[in-house]
């Protein structure tokens, strides 16, 4: 349940910086406002593990004897790819309207391709998907929900920090499962 949790604050980082530059930009932010931002965002983490989970299904048997190695490098890439990002500055954020369905859906999409990923790396270790989606999707809509009130308040202060802490999360969680591979 740990490791659950990690990977869920790790994945929810992206969608959680996205929601505190939303905070930012909302003139008179409403509940609404912030409830549809982390429906979307809650909705899209727990739905894309589902997709790559169904795909690692059918090919776990084939690469079963290398599956550590694939868990290891696709969070090592995805979380050298969020610290990366994260010092990219964010300019193109400012030019959306978060409230409209079409940007919400693109923006779902985008921070939750990481989320597929991770799902395909959950059909190599054998689990069932319903508790992990459960808490992708809870931690993701709570923090969403979290980051748009923060951005209204403080603005940019946290935004690519946050994103350098989750890709952390996804790298170590990453090394955790080739060490228990590797060690025990």
């Amino acid at each position: 349940m740990i490791t659950i949790l990690a990977v869920a604050f790790g994945l929810a980082m992206d969608a959680f910086a996205v929601s505190i530059a939303s905070g930012t930009t909302i003139k008179q932010l409403k509940l609404e406002h912030a409830l549809r931002i982390a429906l979307f965002f809650g909705g899209f983490q727990a739905f894309m593990p589902v997709l790559g989970w169904l795909a690692g299904r059918a090919v776990s048997e084939a690469v079963k004897s290398v599956d550590h190695w694939i868990i290891f490098g696709i969070l090592g890439f995805i979380g050298g790819k969020m610290i990366y990002e994260s010092r990219r500055m964010k300019e193109d954020e400012d030019k959306f309207d978060y409230t409209k369905v079409s940007v919400l859906l693109f923006l779902s999409l985008a921070t939750s391709i990481d989320a597929l990923a991770v799902g395909f790396s959950f059909a190599f270790l054998d689990i069932s998907i319903i508790k992990p989606i459960a808490v992708i999707g809870g931690v993701t809509f709570l923090l969403s929900l979290l980051g748009v009130y923060l951005g209204d308040r403080f603005g940019h202060l946290f935004e690519s920090r946050i994103e350098v802490i989750g890709g952390g999360l996804l790298i170590g969680v990453g090394i955790k499962v080739l060490a228990e591979h590797l060690f025990f």
